[in-house]
Protein backbone atom coordinates (compact mmCIF):
# COMPACT_ATOMS: atom_id res chain seq x y z
CA UNK A 1 0.00 0.00 0.00
CA UNK A 2 1.07 3.27 -1.00
CA UNK A 3 2.14 5.96 2.26
CA UNK A 4 -0.04 7.74 3.40
CA UNK A 5 -0.88 11.14 1.92
CA UNK A 6 -0.21 14.48 4.29
CA UNK A 7 -2.95 16.28 5.45
CA UNK A 8 -5.61 13.81 4.08
CA UNK A 9 -7.02 12.60 7.91
CA UNK A 10 -7.69 16.27 8.32
CA UNK A 11 -11.07 16.96 9.76
CA UNK A 12 -13.72 18.63 8.74
CA UNK A 13 -13.62 22.81 10.16
CA UNK A 14 -15.00 22.47 13.37
CA UNK A 15 -15.31 19.06 13.65
CA UNK A 16 -13.70 15.79 16.17
CA UNK A 17 -11.15 14.14 14.18
CA UNK A 18 -11.75 10.46 13.99
CA UNK A 19 -11.03 8.06 16.24
CA UNK A 20 -8.38 5.31 15.36
CA UNK A 21 -7.88 6.41 12.06
CA UNK A 22 -4.17 5.28 12.37
CA UNK A 23 -4.54 1.91 12.69
CA UNK A 24 -8.58 0.87 11.12
CA UNK A 25 -8.83 -1.11 7.94
CA UNK A 26 -11.90 -1.25 5.87
CA UNK A 27 -12.36 -3.67 2.89
CA UNK A 28 -14.73 -2.06 -0.08
CA UNK A 29 -17.44 -4.83 -0.76
CA UNK A 30 -20.83 -5.36 -1.31
CA UNK A 31 -21.47 -9.06 -2.17
CA UNK A 32 -20.34 -10.12 -5.36
CA UNK A 33 -18.64 -6.89 -6.40
CA UNK A 34 -15.88 -5.88 -3.81
CA UNK A 35 -12.51 -4.96 -3.83
CA UNK A 36 -10.19 -5.24 -1.12
CA UNK A 37 -8.39 -2.48 0.20
CA UNK A 38 -8.06 -0.25 2.89
CA UNK A 39 -10.16 2.65 3.38
CA UNK A 40 -9.32 6.33 3.77
CA UNK A 41 -10.26 5.56 7.09
CA UNK A 42 -8.01 3.35 7.46
CA UNK A 43 -4.67 4.57 6.06
CA UNK A 44 -5.16 8.29 5.84
CA UNK A 45 -3.67 9.83 8.60
CA UNK A 46 -1.64 13.01 8.31
CA UNK A 47 1.93 13.60 8.95
CA UNK A 48 1.03 15.23 12.99
CA UNK A 49 -0.41 13.44 15.46
CA UNK A 50 -2.25 16.26 16.56
CA UNK A 51 -5.29 16.38 14.51
CA UNK A 52 -6.24 20.37 14.99
CA UNK A 53 -2.92 20.58 13.00
CA UNK A 54 -0.88 19.13 9.95
CA UNK A 55 -0.75 19.62 6.02
CA UNK A 56 -4.74 20.66 6.75
CA UNK A 57 -3.17 24.10 7.80
CA UNK A 58 -0.46 24.63 5.40
CA UNK A 59 -1.44 26.86 2.83
CA UNK A 60 1.63 26.96 0.81
CA UNK A 61 0.99 23.25 0.50
CA UNK A 62 0.45 22.10 -3.79
CA UNK A 63 -2.60 20.60 -3.97
CA UNK A 64 -2.52 16.77 -4.73
CA UNK A 65 -4.54 15.87 -7.82
CA UNK A 66 -3.57 12.40 -9.16
CA UNK A 67 -5.82 9.24 -7.36
CA UNK A 68 -4.28 7.46 -4.65
CA UNK A 69 -4.17 3.38 -4.40
CA UNK A 70 -7.06 3.80 -1.83
CA UNK A 71 -8.88 5.86 -4.34
CA UNK A 72 -8.41 3.58 -7.21
CA UNK A 73 -9.43 0.89 -5.12
CA UNK A 74 -12.66 2.28 -4.06
CA UNK A 75 -13.15 3.15 -7.42
CA UNK A 76 -12.76 -0.21 -8.97
CA UNK A 77 -15.19 -1.85 -6.03
CA UNK A 78 -17.89 1.05 -7.14
CA UNK A 79 -18.27 0.56 -11.08
CA UNK A 80 -18.42 -3.28 -10.79
CA UNK A 81 -21.36 -2.87 -8.22
CA UNK A 82 -22.82 -0.13 -10.78
CA UNK A 83 -21.72 -2.43 -13.68
CA UNK A 84 -23.73 -5.33 -11.82
CA UNK A 85 -26.72 -3.39 -10.45
CA UNK A 86 -27.26 0.03 -12.90
CA UNK A 87 -27.89 -1.09 -16.47
CA UNK A 88 -29.38 1.77 -18.90
CA UNK A 89 -31.99 -0.14 -19.87
CA UNK A 90 -33.08 -0.59 -16.42
CA UNK A 91 -32.15 3.43 -15.83
CA UNK A 92 -34.50 4.25 -18.74
CA UNK A 93 -37.03 2.24 -17.40
CA UNK A 94 -37.03 4.15 -14.26
CA UNK A 95 -37.33 7.40 -15.52
CA UNK A 96 -40.87 6.43 -16.52
CA UNK A 97 -42.04 4.67 -14.04
CA UNK A 98 -43.63 6.04 -10.69
CA UNK A 99 -40.32 4.98 -8.73
CA UNK A 100 -37.38 6.59 -10.09
CA UNK A 101 -35.11 6.19 -7.41
CA UNK A 102 -33.29 2.98 -7.28
CA UNK A 103 -33.81 1.58 -3.49
CA UNK A 104 -31.89 -1.37 -3.75
CA UNK A 105 -29.12 0.30 -5.44
CA UNK A 106 -28.42 2.47 -2.53
CA UNK A 107 -28.81 0.05 -0.02
CA UNK A 108 -26.00 -2.15 -1.79
CA UNK A 109 -23.94 1.69 -2.24
CA UNK A 110 -24.46 3.44 1.23
CA UNK A 111 -25.54 0.37 3.67
CA UNK A 112 -23.49 -2.78 2.31
CA UNK A 113 -19.85 -0.75 1.43
CA UNK A 114 -20.83 1.97 3.68
CA UNK A 115 -20.56 5.23 1.22
CA UNK A 116 -23.59 7.37 2.87
CA UNK A 117 -21.17 7.72 5.70
CA UNK A 118 -17.71 9.06 3.96
CA UNK A 119 -17.92 12.15 4.97
CA UNK A 120 -18.87 11.81 8.83
CA UNK A 121 -16.37 10.93 11.36
CA UNK A 122 -15.95 7.84 12.54
CA UNK A 123 -16.56 9.24 15.94
CA UNK A 124 -21.00 9.36 14.53
CA UNK A 125 -20.35 5.96 12.99
CA UNK A 126 -19.03 7.22 9.60
CA UNK A 127 -16.20 6.35 7.95
CA UNK A 128 -14.30 9.18 8.33
CA UNK A 129 -13.06 9.68 5.14
CA UNK A 130 -12.34 13.10 3.08
CA UNK A 131 -13.88 14.67 0.09
CA UNK A 132 -11.49 13.06 -2.26
CA UNK A 133 -12.85 9.74 -1.96
CA UNK A 134 -16.29 11.30 -2.44
CA UNK A 135 -15.46 12.97 -5.55
CA UNK A 136 -14.45 9.29 -6.60
CA UNK A 137 -17.70 7.99 -5.57
CA UNK A 138 -19.13 10.84 -7.97
CA UNK A 139 -17.18 10.03 -10.39
CA UNK A 140 -18.51 7.19 -10.82
CA UNK A 141 -22.64 7.71 -10.05
CA UNK A 142 -22.10 10.12 -13.04
CA UNK A 143 -20.68 7.67 -15.17
CA UNK A 144 -23.90 5.26 -14.66
CA UNK A 145 -25.97 7.97 -13.78
CA UNK A 146 -26.77 5.94 -10.81
CA UNK A 147 -30.71 7.19 -9.33
CA UNK A 148 -29.47 7.25 -5.98
CA UNK A 149 -29.57 10.20 -3.51
CA UNK A 150 -25.77 10.32 -2.93
CA UNK A 151 -25.12 13.87 -4.19
CA UNK A 152 -27.71 15.30 -1.86
CA UNK A 153 -27.82 13.43 1.05
CA UNK A 154 -24.25 11.76 1.58
CA UNK A 155 -22.46 15.21 0.40
CA UNK A 156 -24.66 18.45 0.70
CA UNK A 157 -27.09 17.58 3.97
CA UNK A 158 -24.10 15.58 5.79
CA UNK A 159 -21.79 18.97 5.35
CA UNK A 160 -24.76 20.80 6.53
CA UNK A 161 -25.36 18.60 9.83
CA UNK A 162 -21.57 18.34 10.31
CA UNK A 163 -21.88 22.45 10.40
CA UNK A 164 -25.01 22.56 12.91
CA UNK A 165 -22.65 20.31 14.92
CA UNK A 166 -20.03 22.64 14.84
CA UNK A 167 -21.33 25.34 15.18
CA UNK A 168 -23.44 24.37 18.23
CA UNK A 169 -19.91 23.50 19.87
CA UNK A 170 -19.26 27.01 19.49
CA UNK A 171 -15.66 25.87 16.72
CA UNK A 172 -15.07 28.38 14.08
CA UNK A 173 -14.63 26.97 10.34
CA UNK A 174 -10.76 27.54 10.72
CA UNK A 175 -10.67 24.84 13.99
CA UNK A 176 -10.80 21.26 14.49
CA UNK A 177 -11.92 19.53 17.65
CA UNK A 178 -9.85 17.11 18.87
CA UNK A 179 -11.14 13.69 19.97
CA UNK A 180 -11.64 14.36 23.22
CA UNK A 181 -13.39 17.47 22.96
CA UNK A 182 -15.44 15.59 20.56
CA UNK A 183 -18.62 15.61 22.64
CA UNK A 184 -18.35 19.02 23.07
CA UNK A 185 -21.35 19.57 20.70
CA UNK A 186 -23.14 16.53 21.74
CA UNK A 187 -23.14 16.19 25.72
CA UNK A 188 -24.99 18.30 27.73
CA UNK A 189 -26.85 19.13 24.54
CA UNK A 190 -30.74 17.76 26.21
CA UNK A 191 -33.13 16.78 24.64
CA UNK A 192 -34.21 18.06 21.24
CA UNK A 193 -36.16 21.21 20.81
CA UNK A 194 -38.88 21.05 18.34
CA UNK A 195 -40.30 23.88 15.99
CA UNK A 196 -42.50 24.65 19.16
CA UNK A 197 -39.93 25.27 21.78
CA UNK A 198 -38.97 28.58 20.83
CA UNK A 199 -37.47 28.72 17.17
CA UNK A 200 -33.98 30.22 18.17
CA UNK A 201 -33.51 28.30 21.66
CA UNK A 202 -30.52 26.34 20.51
CA UNK A 203 -29.85 24.48 23.93
CA UNK A 204 -30.87 21.52 22.46
CA UNK A 205 -29.82 22.05 18.65
CA UNK A 206 -26.23 19.82 19.08
CA UNK A 207 -28.44 16.47 19.58
CA UNK A 208 -30.60 16.26 16.91
CA UNK A 209 -27.83 17.31 14.42
CA UNK A 210 -25.73 14.53 15.92
CA UNK A 211 -27.96 11.53 16.01
CA UNK A 212 -29.59 12.82 12.50
CA UNK A 213 -25.70 12.46 11.24
CA UNK A 214 -25.27 9.05 12.76
CA UNK A 215 -28.99 7.82 11.21
CA UNK A 216 -27.17 9.30 7.59
CA UNK A 217 -24.39 7.26 8.03
CA UNK A 218 -26.20 3.55 8.29
CA UNK A 219 -27.78 4.49 5.11
CA UNK A 220 -30.91 3.61 6.15
CA UNK A 221 -32.47 7.22 6.54
CA UNK A 222 -31.96 9.66 3.81
CA UNK A 223 -31.76 13.54 4.38
CA UNK A 224 -32.19 16.18 1.92
CA UNK A 225 -31.63 19.92 1.97
CA UNK A 226 -34.59 21.58 1.45
CA UNK A 227 -33.68 24.07 -0.95
CA UNK A 228 -34.33 24.38 -4.91
CA UNK A 229 -31.80 22.23 -6.78
CA UNK A 230 -30.78 25.60 -8.61
CA UNK A 231 -29.50 27.65 -5.49
CA UNK A 232 -25.86 28.39 -4.91
CA UNK A 233 -24.01 29.55 -1.82
CA UNK A 234 -24.08 32.98 -3.83
CA UNK A 235 -27.57 33.40 -2.37
CA UNK A 236 -26.10 33.85 1.31
CA UNK A 237 -23.73 36.18 0.47
CA UNK A 238 -23.79 39.20 2.17
CA UNK A 239 -24.76 37.05 5.69
CA UNK A 240 -28.17 37.13 7.58
CA UNK A 241 -29.41 39.92 5.76
CA UNK A 242 -29.01 38.53 2.81
CA UNK A 243 -30.38 35.14 3.48
CA UNK A 244 -34.40 36.25 1.97
CA UNK A 245 -32.73 37.18 -1.36
CA UNK A 246 -33.78 34.01 -3.63
CA UNK A 247 -34.61 31.80 -0.73
CA UNK A 248 -37.39 30.18 -0.38
CA UNK A 249 -39.84 31.82 2.42
CA UNK A 250 -40.43 29.26 5.53
CA UNK A 251 -42.03 30.85 8.36
CA UNK A 252 -42.50 29.58 12.12
CA UNK A 253 -45.88 30.71 13.59
CA UNK A 254 -47.35 29.10 16.43
CA UNK A 255 -44.45 26.62 17.22
CA UNK A 256 -44.88 25.13 13.81
CA UNK A 257 -43.34 25.31 9.99
CA UNK A 258 -45.19 26.76 7.05
CA UNK A 259 -44.05 27.42 3.40
CA UNK A 260 -43.51 26.03 0.39
CA UNK A 261 -40.20 25.05 -1.14
CA UNK A 262 -39.96 24.51 -5.32
CA UNK A 263 -37.74 22.32 -7.20
CA UNK A 264 -35.99 20.53 -4.73
CA UNK A 265 -33.87 17.32 -5.68
CA UNK A 266 -34.72 13.81 -4.47
CA UNK A 267 -37.27 15.32 -1.87
CA UNK A 268 -39.72 12.23 -3.26
CA UNK A 269 -37.38 9.71 -1.73
CA UNK A 270 -36.10 11.55 1.41
CA UNK A 271 -36.98 10.65 5.25
CA UNK A 272 -35.90 14.05 6.80
CA UNK A 273 -35.87 17.28 5.20
CA UNK A 274 -33.91 20.23 6.33
CA UNK A 275 -35.71 23.03 6.14
CA UNK A 276 -34.42 26.39 6.48
CA UNK A 277 -36.93 29.15 8.04
CA UNK A 278 -36.95 32.39 9.48
CA UNK A 279 -35.66 30.92 12.97
CA UNK A 280 -33.23 28.60 12.41
CA UNK A 281 -32.37 25.25 10.37
CA UNK A 282 -34.85 22.32 11.46
CA UNK A 283 -35.40 18.72 10.85
CA UNK A 284 -38.73 17.88 9.36
CA UNK A 285 -39.62 14.60 9.03
CA UNK A 286 -41.64 13.92 5.77
CA UNK A 287 -44.13 10.96 6.79
CA UNK A 288 -46.43 13.67 9.21
CA UNK A 289 -49.40 15.46 8.04
CA UNK A 290 -48.11 18.42 7.84
CA UNK A 291 -45.55 17.74 5.37
CA UNK A 292 -46.61 16.93 1.29
CA UNK A 293 -44.44 16.45 -1.15
CA UNK A 294 -45.22 16.72 -4.98
CA UNK A 295 -43.39 15.47 -7.85
CA UNK A 296 -42.35 17.58 -10.95
CA UNK A 297 -41.75 16.81 -14.49
CA UNK A 298 -38.14 16.77 -14.56
CA UNK A 299 -35.72 17.37 -17.33
CA UNK A 300 -33.32 14.63 -15.28
CA UNK A 301 -35.82 11.57 -14.73
CA UNK A 302 -32.79 10.11 -12.48
CA UNK A 303 -32.51 13.09 -10.37
CA UNK A 304 -36.32 14.34 -10.13
CA UNK A 305 -37.50 17.15 -8.70
CA UNK A 306 -40.22 17.80 -6.18
CA UNK A 307 -42.31 20.98 -4.64
CA UNK A 308 -42.75 20.67 -0.61
CA UNK A 309 -45.59 22.29 1.04
CA UNK A 310 -45.23 22.57 4.96
CA UNK A 311 -48.41 23.34 7.06
CA UNK A 312 -48.25 23.62 10.37
CA UNK A 313 -45.04 21.16 10.11
CA UNK A 314 -43.29 19.75 13.40
CA UNK A 315 -39.77 20.10 12.66
CA UNK A 316 -36.13 19.95 15.74
CA UNK A 317 -33.91 22.91 15.34
CA UNK A 318 -30.67 22.11 14.02
CA UNK A 319 -28.87 25.24 14.39
CA UNK A 320 -30.45 28.69 14.57
CA UNK A 321 -28.17 30.16 12.20
CA UNK A 322 -28.59 28.89 9.04
CA UNK A 323 -26.34 31.50 7.26
CA UNK A 324 -23.40 29.81 9.27
CA UNK A 325 -23.42 26.51 7.61
CA UNK A 326 -25.96 26.87 4.24
CA UNK A 327 -22.89 28.19 2.64
CA UNK A 328 -20.56 26.05 3.08
CA UNK A 329 -22.42 23.17 2.74
CA UNK A 330 -24.09 24.45 -1.29
CA UNK A 331 -19.88 25.02 -1.82
CA UNK A 332 -18.97 21.59 -0.36
CA UNK A 333 -22.31 19.98 -3.22
CA UNK A 334 -20.60 22.60 -6.18
CA UNK A 335 -17.39 21.44 -5.46
CA UNK A 336 -17.91 17.75 -5.54
CA UNK A 337 -21.03 17.94 -8.34
CA UNK A 338 -17.66 18.98 -10.27
CA UNK A 339 -16.88 15.36 -10.14
CA UNK A 340 -19.81 13.98 -11.02
CA UNK A 341 -19.81 16.32 -14.46
CA UNK A 342 -16.37 14.70 -15.18
CA UNK A 343 -17.92 11.04 -14.52
CA UNK A 344 -20.65 12.47 -17.38
CA UNK A 345 -18.43 14.05 -19.62
CA UNK A 346 -15.53 10.73 -19.56
CA UNK A 347 -18.51 8.33 -20.26
CA UNK A 348 -19.68 10.42 -22.75
CA UNK A 349 -15.98 10.60 -24.94
CA UNK A 350 -15.70 6.63 -24.32
CA UNK A 351 -18.69 5.71 -25.76
CA UNK A 352 -18.28 7.95 -28.35
CA UNK A 353 -14.82 6.73 -29.16
CA UNK A 354 -15.76 3.06 -28.79
CA UNK A 355 -18.87 3.94 -31.39
CA UNK A 356 -16.52 5.92 -33.93
CA UNK A 357 -14.15 2.44 -34.00
CA UNK A 358 -16.99 0.02 -34.55
CA UNK A 359 -18.90 1.78 -37.05
CA UNK A 360 -17.84 1.70 -40.71
CA UNK A 361 -18.95 3.74 -43.60
CA UNK A 362 -16.97 3.83 -47.03
CA UNK A 363 -15.32 0.77 -45.90
CA UNK A 364 -13.83 2.52 -42.90
CA UNK A 365 -14.21 2.91 -39.33
CA UNK A 366 -15.99 6.46 -38.69
CA UNK A 367 -13.86 7.64 -36.38
CA UNK A 368 -10.57 7.24 -39.01
CA UNK A 369 -12.02 11.05 -40.59
CA UNK A 370 -9.87 13.70 -39.35
CA UNK A 371 -12.80 15.92 -39.07
CA UNK A 372 -14.20 13.45 -36.12
CA UNK A 373 -10.44 13.18 -34.86
CA UNK A 374 -10.24 16.74 -34.13
CA UNK A 375 -13.24 17.05 -32.51
CA UNK A 376 -12.52 14.02 -30.36
CA UNK A 377 -9.24 15.32 -29.44
CA UNK A 378 -10.63 18.91 -28.61
CA UNK A 379 -13.34 17.46 -26.38
CA UNK A 380 -10.47 15.01 -24.14
CA UNK A 381 -8.37 18.21 -23.87
CA UNK A 382 -11.46 19.89 -22.20
CA UNK A 383 -11.88 16.98 -19.85
CA UNK A 384 -8.42 16.68 -19.14
CA UNK A 385 -8.71 20.74 -17.97
CA UNK A 386 -12.07 19.68 -16.20
CA UNK A 387 -9.88 16.08 -14.28
CA UNK A 388 -7.56 19.44 -13.14
CA UNK A 389 -10.06 21.55 -11.79
CA UNK A 390 -12.78 18.99 -10.74
CA UNK A 391 -9.63 17.01 -8.31
CA UNK A 392 -8.32 20.71 -6.99
CA UNK A 393 -11.65 21.52 -5.58
CA UNK A 394 -12.00 17.63 -4.03
CA UNK A 395 -8.22 18.45 -2.61
CA UNK A 396 -8.98 21.68 -1.58
CA UNK A 397 -12.06 20.58 0.50
CA UNK A 398 -10.51 17.32 1.80
CA UNK A 399 -7.23 19.47 2.97
CA UNK A 400 -9.38 23.10 4.19
CA UNK A 401 -7.71 25.36 1.80
CA UNK A 402 -8.10 28.68 2.46
CA UNK A 403 -8.44 28.89 -1.33
CA UNK A 404 -11.33 26.54 -1.06
CA UNK A 405 -14.36 28.94 -2.10
CA UNK A 406 -11.95 29.94 -5.37
CA UNK A 407 -11.11 25.83 -6.44
CA UNK A 408 -14.63 25.51 -6.14
CA UNK A 409 -15.70 28.20 -8.39
CA UNK A 410 -12.70 27.32 -11.15
CA UNK A 411 -14.49 23.81 -11.05
CA UNK A 412 -17.85 24.82 -11.51
CA UNK A 413 -16.81 27.32 -14.24
CA UNK A 414 -15.26 24.24 -16.21
CA UNK A 415 -17.61 21.30 -15.47
CA UNK A 416 -20.85 22.36 -16.04
CA UNK A 417 -19.94 23.82 -19.58
CA UNK A 418 -17.51 20.61 -20.39
CA UNK A 419 -20.38 17.93 -19.51
CA UNK A 420 -22.89 19.57 -21.67
CA UNK A 421 -20.95 19.64 -24.47
CA UNK A 422 -19.31 16.04 -23.84
CA UNK A 423 -23.03 15.24 -24.53
CA UNK A 424 -23.52 16.86 -27.08
CA UNK A 425 -20.81 15.38 -29.06
CA UNK A 426 -21.80 12.68 -27.78
CA UNK A 427 -25.41 12.54 -29.08
CA UNK A 428 -24.28 13.63 -32.42
CA UNK A 429 -21.41 11.49 -33.21
CA UNK A 430 -23.56 8.29 -32.37
CA UNK A 431 -25.56 9.32 -35.45
CA UNK A 432 -28.98 7.83 -35.60
CA UNK A 433 -29.02 5.67 -33.16
CA UNK A 434 -27.58 8.69 -30.77
CA UNK A 435 -31.32 9.99 -31.36
CA UNK A 436 -33.33 6.55 -30.24
CA UNK A 437 -34.86 6.57 -26.89
CA UNK A 438 -33.19 3.62 -26.39
CA UNK A 439 -29.90 4.59 -26.78
CA UNK A 440 -29.03 6.16 -23.22
CA UNK A 441 -26.74 9.24 -24.22
CA UNK A 442 -30.46 11.24 -23.98
CA UNK A 443 -30.13 10.65 -20.00
CA UNK A 444 -27.01 12.00 -20.21
CA UNK A 445 -27.22 15.12 -22.06
CA UNK A 446 -30.62 15.58 -19.65
CA UNK A 447 -28.35 15.22 -16.37
CA UNK A 448 -26.11 17.32 -17.96
CA UNK A 449 -28.09 19.91 -18.28
CA UNK A 450 -29.69 19.72 -15.26
CA UNK A 451 -26.54 19.77 -13.42
CA UNK A 452 -25.53 23.19 -15.55
CA UNK A 453 -28.11 24.84 -13.42
CA UNK A 454 -27.67 22.99 -10.16
CA UNK A 455 -26.19 24.71 -7.16
CA UNK A 456 -25.28 28.05 -9.24
CA UNK A 457 -25.01 28.42 -13.04
CA UNK A 458 -21.37 28.18 -15.00
CA UNK A 459 -21.84 32.05 -15.43
CA UNK A 460 -22.87 32.67 -11.72
CA UNK A 461 -19.52 30.60 -10.51
CA UNK A 462 -17.54 32.84 -13.57
CA UNK A 463 -19.04 36.07 -11.76
CA UNK A 464 -17.90 34.84 -8.53
CA UNK A 465 -14.75 33.99 -9.39
CA UNK A 466 -13.73 37.32 -11.17
CA UNK A 467 -15.00 38.95 -7.60
CA UNK A 468 -12.76 36.91 -5.67
CA UNK A 469 -9.34 37.61 -7.64
CA UNK A 470 -9.99 40.85 -8.31
CA UNK A 471 -10.71 40.95 -11.52
CA UNK A 472 -14.04 42.28 -14.08
CA UNK A 473 -16.79 40.05 -14.31
CA UNK A 474 -17.52 38.34 -17.80
CA UNK A 475 -19.80 40.05 -19.79
CA UNK A 476 -22.99 38.50 -20.54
Amino acid sequence: MSAPRAGMSAPRAGMPAPRGASSGSLSWSAGPASASGSSAAGSSTGSSSDPGSGAASDSSASPDLLYSEDEEDLRAAVRRLLDDHCIPAEVLARTESGTPHDRALWKLLAEDMGLAGLLVPEYFGGQGATHREVAVVLEELGRSLAPVPFLTSAVVATDALLGCVADHAGVGLGDALAPGDAGAGTEDAGSATSAGGGGSDERGAGAPAAELLAELATGRTVAVLALPLAMGAGAFAGGEAAVGAGCPRVRHEGGALHGQITGVADAATADVLLVSADTGLYAVDVRQDGVVVTARTSLDGTRPLADVALTAARGRILTAHPQRVLPRALDVGAGLLASEQLGIADWCLTETVRYTRDRHQFNRPVGSFQALKHRLAQLWLRIVHTRAAARNAADALATGSPETVLAVALAQSSASDTAVHAAEEALQLHGGIGMTWEHPVHLYLKRAKANSIALGTAAQHRQRLASLVDLAPPAG
